[in-house]
C-alpha cells in the first residue's frame, strides 16, 4: 500500500537521483521535492533553508523526508524535524559537524586512530605561513566550514600554500568558512568514495557500492577542485580485501568514536579515501550522498533505497541486510556551464535531452536547470549528470558519452575522460575507448 509521500529538500543532480529512485518504491506514494529543479516533478517552491515551511509541508502531506545537500544538516534540520514529531532521514545537527567542520573531523580522526594524512590547524594567518616555510610542499591547504566542495586547494609547491592561505583567511574567499584552516601533508594515491548508511545506535552500517569522483575541471585531474565532473561505480581500486580494511579501520572506528562522545548518527556517511599502496586513508568526512557520485550508484541498486533510509532514521537498521546490486557498471558524466567553477552564465536553452530516450539504460539527472515557458534552461555551474548503465566500464564510458554528444548549449563543457582512470585496473587499453 503506497501511504506514505517522500519530500526530498534540495536541488542538484543528488537530489533528482533520490526522486528517482524513491518514486520505484512500491512503499512509497507521491515524491515531492522542495525546491527541485528543471528535471524533478511534484516540485515545491520552498527553499532548503527555510526549515518551519519545511516541516508545515511534510506534516500536511504525510511525508518521509529525505534531506539531500549539507548545508540544511549543518544548520540542523534534522533537529527541527525530530522535534515536531517527523520522521526524517538525515544527521543532526551535531553529528553534521563530522562534515561541516574539517577541524573537528581531522580530531575526530586522531583521537580515534582513523587513518588520514598529518595535519595542523590555524586561525592565523602568520602562523600558517611560518608552518608552511618550515614544513615545505606539497601540502592541502582546507576551510574548516562548507564551501560547496570548492574549499579544498591542492599545493604542490610552497608558493602555492602560501597563496592558498592568503586567499583562504586574509581573502575570505570562501566567507567565514576559511576562518579557521587545515593545512595537511598531500597524500598521492588514487582518490575513491565510499558510502554507507549508518545508524550509531545499532553499532550498524549498509554500504553502498564503490564509486569514484572526479574532482578538477580539467581533464587529467588538472584545475581547481569542483563539486565533482563526473563518476563512476563500481570502483575497480576498491577491492575486497580493501572494502574490509575500510570497514574496520574507519567505519567500525567512526562509529565507536561517536558513541563515546555521545554522538547519535543516523544518516549517510561519506567517506573520502585516498588508495595509496593498498592503504585506505581518509581525507574527509561528509554526512550525505555524494554527488555527482549517488547517480551512478542508483542506477545499479536493485533493493529499494526507501526501505533502508526508513530503517535508519527509525533505529531498525540492524535489521537489514547487505544491498543487491547490478553486475554492470555505471558512468555519469557532468555536463556544466562554461567558466565553472568560477563565474558563468544562466539561461542558456539546452537542447537534445529527448534524443538520448534512444539510448538504452541512460538516465539524464538534472542539477542547474530550471523550466521557463516551453524550454529548459541552465541555472547552474554543474547542469545535468548524464549517467548510462553499461555490461563493462567502457561499455558505460562509451553510451554515456554517446548520449551526451546529442545534448547542447551555448558553453557547455564536459571532461572527456571520465571512467579512464579506472581501466588501468582493468587491464583494458584507453584507446580502446
Amino acid at each position: 500500500m503506497r501511504d506514505m509521500n517522500i519530500l526530498v529538500v534540495g536541488s542538484g543532480g543528488r537530489e533528482h537521483a533520490l526522486v528517482w529512485k524513491l518514486s520505484q518504491s512500491t512503499k512509497v506514494g507521491k515524491v515531492f521535492c522542495a525546491p527541485g529543479n528543471g528535471g524533478t516533478t511534484n516540485n515545491v517552491a520552498i527553499d532548503a533553508s527555510d526549515f518551519e515551511r519545511l516541516a508545515d509541508f511534510a506534516h500536511k502531506n504525510n511525508c518521509f523526508t529525505v534531506v539531500g545537500p549539507e548545508e540544511p544538516l549543518a544548520k540542523g534540520i534534522t533537529d527541527t524535524f525530530l522535534s515536531k514529531g517527523l520522521n526524517i532521514f538525515g544527521v543532526s545537527k551535531a553529528a553534521a559537524r563530522a562534515e561541516s567542520s574539517k577541524i573537528w573531523a581531522k580530531q575526530f580522526m586522531k583521537r580515534y586512530e582513523i587513518p588520514t594524512a598529518k595535519f595542523e590547524t590555524f586561525d592565523d594567518a602568520t602562523a600558517a605561513v611560518e608552518y608552511v616555510k618550515k614544513r615545505g610542499g606539497p601540502l592541502v591547504v582546507k576551510a574548516d566550514g562548507l564551501a560547496a566542495g570548492k574549499g579544498v586547494i591542492l599545493c604542490v609547491t610552497e608558493n602555492d600554500a602560501l597563496n592558498a592561505i592568503d586567499d583562504t583567511i586574509r581573502q575570505k574567499k570562501f566567507g567565514s568558512s576559511g576562518e579557521r584552516i587545515v593545512i595537511e601533508d598531500l597524500l598521492v594515491g588514487e582518490e575513491a568514495s565510499y558510502i554507507a548508511i549508518v545508524d550509531t545506535k545499532a553499532r550498524k552500517h549498509v554500504a553502498l557500492a564503490s564509486s569514484q569522483d572526479h574532482k578538477a575541471i580539467f581533464d587529467g585531474d588538472k584545475g581547481p577542485n569542483t563539486g565533482g565532473m563526473g563518476a563512476y561505480s563500481p570502483a575497480p581500486v576498491i577491492t575486497e580485501e580493501l572494502e574490509e580494511r575500510i570497514q574496520t579501520d574507519i567505519i567500525t572506528k567512526f562509529i565507536e568514536g561517536m558513541r563515546s562522545e555521545n554522538v547519535e548518527f543516523r544518516g549517510t556517511l561519506y567517506l573520502g579515501l585516498m588508495i595509496a599502496n593498498e592503504e585506505p586513508k581518509v581525507l574527509e568526512f561528509n554526512v550525505r550522498f555524494g554527488d555527482p557520485e549517488l547517480q551512478p550508484i542508483v542506477v545499479r541498486m536493485q533493493s529499494d533505497l526507501f526501505e533502508y533510509l526508513d530503517a535508519c532514521a527509525s533505529s531498525r537498521l540492524a535489521e537489514m541486510e547487505n544491498m543487491k546490486w547490478s553486475n554492470q557498471a555505471a558512468v555519469c558524466v557532468v555536463m556544466a556551464s562554461e567558466g565553472y567553477p568560477g563565474q558563468y552564465q544562466k539561461g542558456k536553452v539546452i537542447k537534445g535531452i529527448e534524443e538520448t530516450s534512444r539510448i538504452r539504460n541512460t538516465v539524464v539527472f538534472h542539477a542547474g536547470t530550471t523550466r521557463q515557458g516551453p524550454n529548459l534552461i541552465t541555472s547552474g555551474g554543474r547542469v545535468l549528470g548524464v549517467t548510462a548503465l553499461g555490461d563493462t566500464i567502457p561499455n558505460a564510458i562509451n553510451e554515456a558519452y554517446r548520449a551526451v554528444g546529442l545534448i547542447h548549449w551555448e558553453g557547455e563543457y564536459h571532461r572527456t575522460d571520465i571512467g579512464r582512470k579506472a581501466l588501468k585496473h582493468l587491464h583494458v587499453a584507453k584507446e580502446n575507448v
